[in-house]
């Protein structure tokens, strides 16, 4: 197939390599002009240390360019640059008749829309739409390891090419028609993960963090079905799955900015050292805005959010989780 990948971090970098590798003609865009002459020039992208060298793989300058006669198109750049990227696709002849790929994980800032209904709201239509989502690390698929995730999807036909398209023996995708829960999944882990960092970082040991993982995919549940979808999807790899992994190990950059919170620094200077965007920073603010539309208690989530508006320390934060009000388990 004739495949286009628009934006070029890890991600977005490491699924134009792995569709490369698959036997499609690729071509891929990013905004960021040094990293697309970098890689045009067959340099080493500067976080995977990997260039395209030797595969069907194009960068090109214009988003024009690179949605040309494509069949399929992937999205994988930030939750703020979903809207822009998507107005400039519209004015793209046939861009939005062939199956588009979301792999984006957060929430819009001030509309609180999960990337989903960001598509629907702006392409004002619904039938190609997929997202991909589920516990995967760019580092770790760019060398061929095994991984599972998920295809969300509307409609059987655009999931059936995804699925096709980005599966090999060492990548494994399974369909799933809550759509809207897969998005939900993917970027609602991420601020469990920070909380996760955060408890690392304080030294709290495993059981802090294995109760912070419970519980925090209690919250994501209840504000996914409190918003139309299904429960069970966030206990697949959308969800636990992806929670699991992002929770687990420094190489989440958001499991990483909560070990730098946890040390004293701000939001600003954690994510400056990081040097790349943290999602989960933004998405914490939308979640408890959607949890107090809803009406639904997000102890976690809160918490998150008051560390990052500096109301509270990591240490006092974690001190207010343990002396809540004790209730009997449910889920």
């Amino acid at each position: 197939m004739r495949i286009t990948v628009l934006g070029l971090g890890m991600w977005g970098f490491c699924l134009a390599r792995h569709l490369a590798s698959n036997g499609h003609e690729v071509t891929a865009w990013t905004m960021e002009k040094d990293l697309r002459n970098l890689l045009a020039k067959g340099g080493d992208h500067p976080h995977l240390h990997l260039s395209c060298k030797g595969l069907a793989l194009r960068i090109v300058p214009t988003i024009e360019e690179a949605c040309s006669s494509t069949e399929m198109i992937v999205e994988a750049v930030t939750t703020k640059g979903i809207r822009p990227v998507l107005a400039k696709i519209q004015n793209i002849p046939g861009a939005l008749s062939v199956p588009f790929v979301l792999t984006s994980k957060g929430i819009e800032q001030k509309t609180n829309l999960i990337l989903p209904d960001i598509f629907l709201e702006v392409c004002k239509q619904k039938s190609q739409l997929t997202i991909l989502s589920g516990p995967s690390f760019a580092a770790e698929v760019a060398k061929g390891l095994p991984t599972t995730i998920v295809c969300g999807t509307w409609e059987q036909a655009p999931c059936d090419m995804v699925v096709q398209a980005f599966s090999t023996a060492s990548f494994r995708v399974y369909p799933n028609f809550d759509i809207r829960g897969v998005a939900y999944g993917g970027a609602l882990k991420n601020i469990i993960s920070i909380a996760c960092g955060i408890a690392d970082g304080l030294g709290l040991g495993m059981g802090a963090r294995a109760s912070l993982v419970t519980r925090g995919l209690h919250e994501m549940v209840k504000l996914t079905v409190a918003d139309g979808c299904q429960a069970q999807t966030l206990y697949g790899l959308s969800g636990l799955g992806d929670l699991y992994l992002t929770c687990s190990s420094s190489m989440s950059r958001n499991f990483r900015f909560g070990q730098l919170l946890s040390s004293g620094r701000t939001k600003v200077e954690a994510e400056k050292e990081i040097g790349m965007v943290v999602e989960g920073a933004y998405t914490c603010i939308a979640a408890k805005e959607l949890a107090s539309r809803f009406r639904i208690l997000m102890p976690i989530t809160k918490a998150i959010c008051d560390i990052l508006e500096g109301k509270l320390t990591p240490a006092r934060a974690v001190s207010r989780l343990m002396r809540r009000y004790i209730k009997q388990e449910r889920f």
